[in-house]
């Protein structure tokens, strides 16, 4: 309780906040994560299914699982985790967030100072004409699917072995490194480049307080641990 406390007093008294998620928030809204032994799809992994190459090779296998992921998705509600980092941005003239999350649950909540690291599922990528544009029709009528402009269109996500979008790391590098607090959230801080960013903003100063149901390779490394789901802890910190 005294770690909550504390925690709860630097964040009530910094003016310039920054927070990194990851799944974790999102799997208490029933988002699975998609990857290690519970994120089988038809007995393919999706660090097979999530690259360049498996686009190229079959994009139709590939949209098959974004569509089937976008359904689960779909279902999905932001929880008062979710809610509760809304209300920070309220109170807070300094906010950002950081998400390696795609499954826009943040902007449903009402988030709006958004950094998305690893993009996001219900936007799309025209190969052609480098459009990006939106689509949430779930389930998707035909697939892959295609551009106005009739060319194939790709999720507009960033997929293993791709570089983060321009500039996405260094707008977040200034914000880690201007916060006062930092919040790791539901993270298991061990994807780089955004696990980079837990340092960098305890090297700038920052307290560093982690939010998660279990210990990660950065629990040893921040100012503060609070352990559980991010859906109780939050809200408790306002």
């Amino acid at each position: 309780m005294a770690d909550l406390e504390q925690a709860r007093d630097w964040l009530t008294q910094a003016k310039s906040v920054a927070i990194l998620t990851g799944a974790g928030i999102s799997a208490e809204s029933g988002v699975p994560t998609f990857r290690g032994a519970g994120g089988l799809w038809k007995d393919h992994k999706a660090e097979d299914l999530a690259t360049p190459e498996a686009f190229a090779r079959d994009p139709r296998l590939v949209w098959e699982w974004y569509n089937w992921r976008r359904e689960i998705i779909a279902k999905a509600a932001p929880n008062p985790g979710h809610k509760a980092l809304v209300q920070i941005e309220i109170r807070k003239p300094r906010f950002t967030l950081i998400t390696q999350n795609v499954d826009g649950l943040h902007d449903m909540a009402g988030s709006g100072k958004i950094l998305k690291l690893h993009g996001d599922i219900w936007r799309m990528h025209c190969l052609d004409c480098k459009a990006n544009f939106p689509n949430r029709r779930v389930p998707l009528p035909k697939m892959p699917p295609h551009c106005a402009c009739g060319g194939m269109a790709r999720p507009g996500v960033v997929w293993f072995g791709e570089p983060l979008p321009e500039g996405m790391m260094k707008e977040a590098e200034h914000a880690a490194s201007s916060a006062e607090v930092f919040l790791v959230v539901g993270t298991s801080a061990a994807v780089y480049p955004a696990a980079s960013l837990v340092p960098y903003a305890k090297q700038a100063g920052a307290k560093v307080i982690e939010i998660n149901t279990e210990p990660t390779s950065m629990s040893k490394v921040v100012d503060c641990v609070l352990q559980g789901p991010a859906g109780e802890l939050l809200p408790k910190l306002l």
